[in-house]
């Protein structure tokens, strides 16, 4: 079971099978339909996902009723409120199943204890949060330096596999433009 799970590991640490199988017990396997809502906002936070299946959105909206969002999450990624799961405050994001999806869910409690018991996860857990940081880093300069159209033909390049899972209308709002502006772009 998972070998995204393990691949993803290994792409920062080496592990036995016992490690990898110590470290798979601790987590917790959740299945959802699609349009479930996972966390929404006024939620505590407990867990983190991986996504072994589907595709999920987190998202929130503003005052007007307009959409923005934050990611996608599809296979071998990992999703939750991070702010919230953090920091013990309430959710401020909807995380919402685009497809039926089956998570792995890792709670705090056995995340700190994986840590303490196994310094290769606490090193792959830094690893990844470092990698995530950057990729945060680089979408945020994306948004201030590239025109829509660049946004749009990096995240085509990218992941191109979104785009026959999702409307245009959720790129246009993860990309921070209206559908009605995607729409008149030479693509």
């Amino acid at each position: 079971m998972s070998s995204g799970l393990r691949k993803q590991f290994e792409e920062f640490i080496e592990l036995t099978n016992a490690e990898f199988d110590y470290i798979l017990s601790h987590f917790q396997v959740k299945k959802f339909k699609k349009h479930a809502i996972i966390i929404q906002p006024g939620d505590a936070v407990y867990l983190e996902y991986f996504v072994e299946k589907g595709l999920l959105k987190t998202f929130t909206i503003d005052n007007d009723g307009k959409e923005y969002i934050l990611q996608f999450a599809m296979e071998n990624w990992w999703v939750s409120d991070y702010q919230a799961y953090q920091t013990g405050e309430r959710a401020i994001y909807t995380i919402q199943c685009l497809e039926d999806v089956e998570l792995l869910c890792l709670s705090q409690q056995d995340r700190n204890k994986l840590y303490e018991e196994m310094p290769k996860f606490e090193r792959f857990a830094r690893l990844k949060v470092t990698s995530g940081f950057l990729h945060t880093q680089k979408r945020v300069m994306a948004l201030l330096q590239n025109d829509t159209l660049s946004r749009y033909k990096q995240l085509l390049e990218q992941y191109p596999s979104l785009f026959q899972r999702v409307p245009k209308s959720m790129i246009a709002a993860y990309l921070g433009v209206s559908r009605e502006t995607l729409s008149r772009l030479q693509i």
